[in-house]
């Protein structure tokens, strides 16, 4: 059976048409079968590890069952509106994922000779907090305002630091996220340390008050929303 695909961005342009085909011999498969059967037949798409799949307007992930009949989307990380990769990195390069984060793959991601200083964050699931064992967490997101939103906090990043030339990329995890597990990372490159250390902590800082993402934290006996005031 034939399982229709639509492609955007960077996609499109590596696929050569708008949406691909992959065969599949059911009707029904997992996220996981879907991604492996578009590596395997459309090796030209490039590495999927940080590319969304949509099914209708949901964001879809793990197990979810697919069907043939749904209308089926791959997107590639939203940044400033900028293609190319490199210029995206000096707006700010956002990626909203269900897979492990990788602090040393991003970490490399802003590297460049004209920068002298990397900075890195990374947030981890902790086993406790207020007093109770965590199990894991459980991340939710309004994935259509998280990449515009990310967007303004990389513009107001950029207007604290104008005279330096910064790289920036954000990744944050959505999902279950078991103890132990990178949540989020944050890599800032500058020409000089004091920018890289003052940039990263502010995006950690604002992204934690406006980016609309929230953690639940699930417990042996029950959960809590993190942030809730009721």
């Amino acid at each position: 059976m034939l399982w229709t695909v639509r492609v955007w961005a960077t996609l499109r342009e590596r696929a050569g048409a708008e949406q691909v085909q992959v065969d599949l011999p059911q009707s029904e498969c997992s996220v996981q079968e879907l991604y492996a059967a578009l590596r395997s037949q459309h090796p030209q798409l490039g590495a999927l590890e940080h590319i969304a799949l949509v099914a209708g307007t949901e964001y879809v992930r793990g197990e979810r069952t697919l069907h043939a009949h749904e209308e089926l989307s791959l997107l590639p990380p939203v940044s400033g509106g900028e293609a190319d990769e490199d210029a995206a990195l000096r707006q700010g390069l956002f990626y909203l994922v269900s897979s492990r984060l990788d602090a040393g793959e991003l970490a490399r991601k802003v590297e460049h000779p004209s920068c002298g200083a990397v900075c890195v964050f990374t947030g981890h699931t902790r086993d406790t907090n207020r007093g109770l064992r965590v199990v894991r967490l459980e991340y939710e997101a309004f994935a259509a305002m998280t990449g515009p939103e990310m967007g303004r906090i990389f513009e107001r990043a950029r207007a604290q630091r104008p005279e330096h030339a910064l790289r920036m990329v954000v990744a944050h995890r959505v999902g279950v996220v078991d103890v132990g597990e990178p949540s989020v990372v944050v890599a800032v490159a500058s020409p000089h340390r004091d920018a890289a250390f003052h940039i990263c902590r502010y995006l950690i800082d604002e992204l934690k008050q406006t980016l609309p993402i929230w953690k639940k934290e699930i417990y042996a006996d029950g959960h809590h929303w993190i942030g809730e005031r009721s």
